[in-house]
């Protein structure tokens, strides 16, 4: 795979694909600038080495029609403000006037196209689309990997017809991250992995078995691993019918010597509310009308301890419900101990991401994730349409 740093861009015209999918509210005021800000480095290296960048993205879901709130016109004030630097936007991504203004560009100038996802042809990854968004340029660069796991034009079939394609820094970052993480990892590994369903995990658990020293499971998720170990867990998240999936994962842990850690007491509560009486109580001791909401202390104790003398943390998912106060010492805590136990520590799903922030430990992290389903795909050892197209 090239790197936009091994190409030179002066004077080329150069379609940046970026994951402008910001949040907005009713007015249409962007209210999150996380992932435009993500693309900064890349943009402002363009630029610095003279190219015609035209900058693309989708946002939202509207299913190949125009739709007026899910316009990428707004991210304009932000990304210019960003840059401090105009930026032109245009109602369209393909087309006679498109093609027009991309030919009358200096270099340093910057074009945001509208909505990708406007056009049927982006999700359906069609040829014809992804030839018109290819004439547009003479570099292409991809910067979105939150959207990688998707085979779209912009990000798949658009490499077959530009004669240069690249990644941006966002996505050089994320491939050295995880080929850190997991293709040659300093040892011991450990995963952490929480979120309510063991349903959603199954994948990951059992490409992580092959790779890891070391799973601690955390969230909704454990109970029913609890459960499938013979324990009651009252009214706490269970998946009945994913006892048989829970115990083959944990046979094959033992049968590859990978130490399967789950917790030992809970914070239980009769309701998931602000307003609950909170307790703590064994796994064992969970009362039957009573919910499983967050790691207890010894829990805590338990999974930082086995954090000591690692030297590759991965962890998607919370410990429990961590927007509540009453529930989020779990992860909290957890967070500190990966922030302090000297690993190389990769995050990524956007709860995991939330909860870290919300603890005040993101900059204590070696790095956050930007995708958060193309990460888990990936940790599932799926292959990412976006990054096979680039690597061809």
């Amino acid at each position: 795979m090239k790197y936009i740093d091994q190409i030179d861009m002066k004077g080329k015209r150069v379609f940046l694909r970026v994951d402008f999918n910001v949040p907005m509210d009713k007015e249409g005021n962007v209210t999150g600038d996380k992932r435009v800000r993500a693309s900064i480095p890349t943009i402002n290296y363009a630029l610095d080495k003279g190219a015609k960048l035209i900058i693309a993205s989708h946002l939202g879901r509207p299913k190949g029609k125009r739709v007026a709130e899910m316009s990428l016109k707004p991210v304009v004030k932000v990304l210019s403000g960003l840059l401090q630097k105009d930026v032109t936007f245009l109602d369209d991504c393909v087309g006679p006037a498109v093609e027009q203004a991309v030919g009358k560009m200096k270099e340093g100038e910057i074009i945001l196209l509208e909505n990708l996802r406007f056009q049927p042809g982006e999700d359906k990854n069609d040829a014809e689309f992804a030839k018109q968004l290819a004439a547009l340029c003479d570099i292409y660069i991809d910067d979105a990997f939150a959207v990688s796991h998707r085979a779209a034009a912009s990000n798949s079939a658009i490499t077959e017809f530009v004669p240069v394609c690249a990644a941006g820094f966002l996505l050089k970052n994320e491939v050295e991250y995880f080929k850190k993480a997991m293709v040659n990892p300093a040892k011991p590994l450990a995963a952490i992995i929480g979120g309510a369903k063991v349903s959603d995990k199954i994948g990951l658990l059992e490409n992580l078995i092959e790779k890891v020293d070391k799973i601690i499971i955390g969230g909704g998720m454990a109970f029913t691993f609890l459960r499938a170990a013979g324990y009651e867990t009252g009214k706490s998240l269970c998946e009945e019918d994913m006892l048989d999936t829970a115990r083959r994962i944990v046979d094959k842990a033992k049968q590859k010597n990978v130490q399967f850690l789950l917790p030992v007491d809970a914070v239980v509560a009769q309701a998931a509310t602000a307003e609950a009486e909170a307790k703590v109580c064994g796994v064992k001791e969970i009362p039957k009308e009573w919910i499983g909401l967050d790691i207890g202390p010894a829990t805590i104790a338990l999974f930082s301890d086995a954090l000591k003398g690692v030297k590759t943390v991965i962890w998607n998912g919370p410990m429990g419900m961590f927007e509540l106060a009453s529930f989020s010492k779990g992860t909290f805590e957890l967070a500190g101990a990966v922030a302090n136990c000297g690993a190389l520590s990769i995050i990524g799903g956007g709860d995991t991401d939330t909860a870290i922030k919300k603890a005040g430990l993101s900059s204590k992290m070696s790095y956050i994730s930007t995708g958060g389903g193309a990460f888990l795909e990936w940790l599932e050892g799926k292959t990412l349409p976006g990054i096979a197209a680039l690597e061809k």
